[in-house]
This record gives C-alpha cells, sequence and structure tokens, in this order.
C-alpha cells in the first residue's frame, strides 16, 4: 500500500485556519508594527505571530519534527531526528501585506528524508487555497474535503506559453538579464503576477511558466509539490529538481528545456559559453516568433528528464 500523507495535509489545513485568522484581522490595519531586516525586506507582527502560532500547533502535533520558519530558523524535534521537517513561510508576499495589495500567502512544507511530500499554500485575502502531497494529486479549494483537483497546461510551444514572474531586477544579479527579456519577447503574453500566485496559477494551467532569480527555501517548498503534483515541473534555474538551488523555474514541464535555454544559470567556469548561447538568442524582428525551438545542453549538464505522469 502506498504510503499517504494525508494527516500531515489535514494538520496543514489547520494550521492555515489559524494563521488565516491571526494575519487577517491584521491585514489593512493602520497601527500595523513593520520593521526591516538586515537584508532590508520587511517584517510585521503578522509575520511573528503566524509562525509562533503554527510552531506551538507542530510542538504538540508533531512533536518529533524539525520546524524551518523564516522569522526564527530552525528548530529541532523532541528526539532530535532531521527525518521529517515541516518549512514555514508565515507570509509571503509581505510587502503586499504591508502596502494592502491581497497577493499574499502562508506556505507549509513537509520535508520527509530530504523531498518535499506535502504542502499548503493559503491566500486568504483571496479566498483561495492550493495543497498537494506526493502521489496524491494538487488541489484547490475550501477544505480538505471541498476541492477540485487541478492539472497544468497542455502548452507545449513558447508562442503559445503565459510567463509570469515577480520583478525584474534579480535577474541583473545573476547576470541572465539577456536571457530573460530574450524570452519575455519570445512567448505570447508575460504578467508579474509574482511570488507564490504565479506558480498556483501555472499548477491551475493558467500560467504555462513561472521563474524567479532569488530566493529561500521557505519561499519555494510548498510550491514545489504543487506544482509537480499538477504534473509540472519545477527545478533551479541550474535545472536541478526541487527547491533547493537559491532560484526557481517552473513549467507545464512541456516547455521546461525550452524556457531553461534562456533562463539557465550554470556556475561552473566551464558552462560559461552554454550560457552565452542562450542568452544570445537569435529573435525574430515579429514579437513572439523566434527560428528555433529549444537549444543544446552541454554534456554532463543539468539533467533534460522528467518524471512527469503522461
Amino acid at each position: 500500500m502506498a504510503h499517504s500523507w494525508n494527516d500531515d495535509v489535514r494538520l496543514a489545513h489547520v494550521l492555515a485556519d489559524n494563521a488565516d485568522n491571526l494575519s487577517m484581522d491584521r491585514f489593512g490595519a493602520i497601527d500595523l508594527a513593520v520593521s526591516t531586516k538586515p537584508d532590508m525586506t520587511y517584517v510585521t507582527e503578522s509575520d511573528q505571530a503566524v509562525e509562533d502560532a503554527i510552531r506551538r500547533h507542530l510542538k504538540s502535533a508533531r512533536t518529533r519534527d524539525v520546524v524551518l520558519g523564516e522569522e526564527q530558523g530552525e528548530v529541532e524535534g523532541s528526539t532530535g531526528s532531521h527525518e521529517r521537517r515541516w518549512i514555514i513561510d508565515p507570509i509571503d508576499g509581505t510587502s503586499n501585506f504591508v502596502r494592502g495589495v491581497p497577493v499574499w500567502a502562508t506556505l507549509i512544507a513537509l520535508e520527509e528524508a530530504g523531498e518535499i511530500v506535502a504542502g499548503l499554500v493559503s491566500a486568504p485575502a483571496l479566498g483561495r487555497r492550493w495543497w498537494a502531497s506526493k502521489g496524491g494529486g494538487a488541489f484547490t479549494g475550501k477544505s480538505f474535503m471541498n476541492a477540485r483537483q487541478i492539472r497544468v497546461s497542455g502548452v507545449s510551444e513558447l508562442d503559445h506559453a503565459s510567463f509570469s514572474y515577480a520583478s525584474t531586477g534579480g535577474w541583473d544579479r545573476i547576470d541572465k538579464r539577456a536571457g530573460f527579456d530574450a524570452l519575455l519577447r519570445r512567448v505570447w503574453r508575460t504578467r508579474a503576477y509574482g511570488d507564490f500566485w504565479s506558480y498556483m496559477l501555472l499548477a491551475e494551467g493558467a500560467v504555462d511558466i513561472a521563474a524567479e532569480p532569488d530566493l529561500e527555501l521557505w519561499d519555494m517548498a510548498a510550491l514545489d509539490v504543487i506544482v509537480r503534483e499538477a504534473g509540472g515541473r519545477f527545478t533551479g534555474l541550474d535545472g536541478r529538481d526541487g527547491p533547493w538551488s537559491g532560484n526557481a523555474l517552473a513549467t507545464n514541464a512541456r516547455l521546461h528545456d525550452a524556457a531553461l535555454a534562456y533562463l539557465g544559470h550554470f556556475p561552473d567556469e566551464d558552462q560559461d559559453e552554454w550560457v552565452e548561447e542562450a542568452e544570445n538568442v537569435d529573435v525574430d524582428p515579429e514579437p513572439g516568433r523566434h527560428r528555433s525551438n529549444v537549444l543544446a545542453f552541454p554534456p554532463g549538464g543539468a539533467d533534460r528528464g522528467t518524471d512527469r505522469p503522461e
């Protein structure tokens, strides 16, 4: 009998219910306390309160498990085992939260034996929630028992693809702005939905490609399993599967290699020529048209296979 993480997903829903109540209570409050971290990103009293509440519940419900959260770091469970780890982003999209933009969410993921096996994204200001578990499919709905299954799109050509991103600045910092701009010109449609929402729209089939150049594990862990269970693929810009590379490329799987040809970031010196080739893609003057579909990749480079369901 296949292993099931249903109990963990149900617990994630309970955690999210409590988190939603706390965050919505302060969303839009004129006296919201906001400060900045050393990296100059925002943190609010709600970030702290949500993470505190989730940690307290997990300490009781999953005593043995490790908990890693954005605001308080990693805390071991009662046994010192690292087999299972909960990964929490109390409010993904804090800048939106601070400014009154409703695109923010609590992200809850479970890692087991080095793999993300369950994840939940709850965006209460949008009235939306998504979740998935390994082998169990991906869903959206109001609750565990009131849901519909979601799947990525069937788009197979970049000319027909919708590409969502968060911002443009980070691509300069990893020297991939040229490839990013070329991909923007190559696809059918671009929108900056940003943060978790790009990836959830991808899992639902409304977006075909989503990418960001600079992320933390807690930004990606829950998104990873939801995209995969919806039939998509989630990797770093180095092509490594999962949320482990400090950046992300998610697609409907059919477009992954083509998108990676533009955005792929190979840190090794012997990959420089391939990076240059991806950046210098020959784009036709007519927007949305391109002279070749997929660039070649170097031997021994990122794994081009996929274990997605057909």
